[in-house]
């Protein structure tokens, strides 16, 4: 089992850069693919990235590719979303996934989100 918590949300202009982090705990956080996902109001949640558990094997939305890059450091039990080139419909509430499904795109653990603002 893994708990998840993600940080790092914040208010950005349209072009701008943020960087999420994701704090897992438990000893199994290297043994699973993790992911994003990001819920706007009003909308269903969707997937953003997923990361394998060795870090290979990173695929992406199409809206986010080329401008997001999902990475993580097992050592230090923590997954990250490089988010650049931000648009307003970025906006959201961005979620961190663990033991994510590369098949049903369906993870088990979600953090509480953490919130992105886009103004353009």
């Amino acid at each position: 089992q893994v708990q998840v918590a993600e940080s790092g949300g914040g208010l950005v202009q349209s072009g701008e850069s943020l960087r999420l982090s994701c704090a897992a705990s438990g000893r199994t956080f290297s043994s699973y693919h993790m992911g994003w996902f990001r819920q706007a109001p009003g909308k269903e949640r969707e997937f953003v990235a997923a990361i394998s558990w060795s870090g290979a094997s990173p695929v992406y939305a199409d809206s986010v590719k080329g401008r997001f890059t999902i990475s993580r450091d097992n050592a230090k039990n923590t997954l990250y979303l490089q988010m650049n080139s931000l648009k307003p419909e970025d906006t959201a509430l961005y979620y961190c996934a663990g033991n994510y499904n590369y098949r049903t795109h369906e993870a088990e653990y979600w953090g509480q989100g953490t919130q992105v603002t886009v103004s353009s």
